[in-house]
């Protein structure tokens, strides 16, 4: 396998539940308990703006309400994105992927983005997730990850900008799943933590890709992720985990 660049420890949404997710808030919190390495997800605006949220709809962390990817950049950028998780975070606005970029390349810090496209939109989102994180990394040593669920937007990225290193997120070992990652020349293949085990991370090392675990915050499941040699941890717990 070629050199990994990336971090074993990666917080999640910057700061896992400790921060608002996905707000710059939270990556500066991350940061602050030493982390180096963070993933967050990115989605389209109506106006083809990349911003970070997770769910297709607004209520549960945001003060908006309906899908987010149907209202425009200017429209989301008004909403408080941090009032919902606790009132030290009121009024903490929704960031671009460019504004977290922006703050990763001048601490030097890691970026693993998954590209969570609102439904209908995988290709679109995994094109504009892949251009815009090729032209802010370009000419960097250590390039963002690109993660997603959706096969159709791995694809895109992969169409865009080939240069950009992929992986294929699974919740379940579905059907195929080795076949796609492999189709889609991904270096890592995400997956939930409990699906790991000593057959399935010897045919991942086996074809040259890494595999990394989402979410992970119990001791004994990380001890038995190292055990098994896995190469990447996304924990929420970013306080109890030290990354060094």
């Amino acid at each position: 396998m070629q050199a990994w660049p990336y971090s074993r420890w990666i917080a999640h949404r910057g700061a896992g539940k400790l921060a608002p997710e996905n707000t710059l808030a939270a990556f500066r919190l991350g940061a602050a308990h030493g982390y180096r390495m963070f993933e967050c997800d990115a989605k389209l605006s109506a106006d083809g703006v990349v911003f970070l949220m997770h769910d297709a709809t607004l209520e549960r962390t945001t003060s908006g309400q309906g899908v987010g990817g149907e209202l425009t950049w200017h429209a989301l950028s008004q909403l408080d994105a941090g009032g919902w998780h606790s009132r030290a975070f009121a009024g903490e606005p929704l960031p671009t992927l460019e504004a977290l970029a922006r703050f990763c390349l001048a601490n030097r810090y890691l970026l693993n983005i998954e590209i969570k496209p609102t439904p209908g939109s995988e290709a679109a989102t995994g094109k504009a997730v892949a251009r815009l994180a090729a032209q802010l990394w370009q000419g960097t040593e250590v390039p963002p990850l690109l993660t997603s669920f959706k096969p159709d937007a791995l694809g895109a990225a992969q169409q865009t900008a080939p240069e950009l290193p992929r992986g294929l997120l699974v919740d379940t070992l579905w059907e195929g799943w080795f076949e796609q990652a492999l189709a889609l020349q991904c270096v890592a293949v995400v997956a939930n933590y409990a699906l790991w085990d000593a057959t399935t991370v010897t045919q991942v090392h086996g074809a040259g890709m890494r595999c990394l675990s989402y979410t992970v915050n119990d001791d004994w499941a990380a001890q038995h992720l190292l055990e098994l040699g896995t190469d990447g941890i996304i924990t929420d717990r970013v306080d109890v985990f030290s990354p060094v």
